[in-house]
């Protein structure tokens, strides 16, 4: 084993590797077998389980749990990447279950990839460079983003599902198993499918987040003008804004839908464009 005495008084086992310049905080525990490399900050509290990985620039923040077998901060798979120091920040109180797998940045997509706290990251599950996951998020068992996709805050990403680069996934979004994601998905909608359709509104995913009654059903009447009225994108938002406007979360569901860039999910089942 290498580590310094710090590292041996964080809880690192024998057959654990840490690197001397690896940076492990009171609380830290390191199970057998597993690896921390060099430039890899670790907080309080957070437990590295046995055969894990974590490989830096990296940091990682307080009471983590990285299951064993995980592999954290390893470079991208970007044929473009050529050893540049990129670098991953994990917030507070995520779970990366078993092969769970997170990469590093690209120098060309800003050189970051980040997740915030309170997440869930399923066994299998992987985040590629350059992502950009926000607070209290569930990925499923082989959940899957490709490069410079956003996930915001409290969104749900279901077992086999794909997201292509720089897609967007909305707050409270529900995406149903095996979706393949090539499009941004709306805030606050429960979108399924090889070719995705929005099946409604989530409101049992934002009740349980604490949205109140009344935000959820201002969130449902704005999706149904968005997806199930007769008008098109920009009637549908000028209505939205008359009848809802000024609360945040219609605020932020308009703003959503007109900073896309790859376009976003509005077919009902059914319809064209659904399998």
């Amino acid at each position: 084993m290498s580590g310094t005495g710090a590292a041996l008084a964080a809880g690192v086992h024998p057959a654990a590797q840490v690197d001397p310049a690896a940076r492990l905080a009171p609380g830290v525990t390191v199970g057998p077998f597993a690896v921390v490399g060099a430039e890899v900050e670790i907080g309080e509290g957070t437990e590295i389980g046995a055969g894990a990985q974590v490989q830096g620039p990296a940091r990682l923040g307080r009471d983590n749990k990285v299951f064993p077998h995980a592999c954290i901060g390893f470079p991208p798979q970007d044929l473009k990447y050529g050893g540049e120091p990129t670098r991953l920040e994990i917030g507070d109180r995520n779970q990366l279950r078993e092969f769970s797998t997170v990469h590093r940045g690209t120098v060309k997509g800003g050189g970051l990839t980040t997740i915030g706290s309170d997440n869930l990251f399923m066994a299998y599950t992987h985040v590629a460079h350059d992502c950009h996951v926000g607070d209290r998020t569930i990925f499923a068992n082989s959940a899957t983003l490709a490069g410079h996709v956003e996930v915001h805050d409290d969104a749900t990403i279901s077992a086999f599902t794909s997201v292509h680069q720089f897609c967007r996934v909305g707050r409270h979004a529900y995406v149903g198993g095996y979706s393949v994601v090539v499009m941004d998905v709306l805030p606050y909608s429960k979108t399924v499918g090889g070719k995705p359709a929005v099946y409604g509104a989530n409101p049992i995913g934002m009740q349980r987040k604490g949205m109140s009654e009344e935000q959820v059903a201002r969130v449902e009447r704005a999706l149904d003008l968005l997806t199930r009225s007769k008008l098109n994108t920009s009637q549908a938002l000028a209505r939205i804004r008359e009848e809802l406007g000024g609360h945040p979360e219609i605020d932020y569901l308009v703003e959503f839908v007109e900073s896309a860039k790859r376009g976003v999910y509005k077919s009902l089942p059914g319809r064209k464009g659904e399998r």
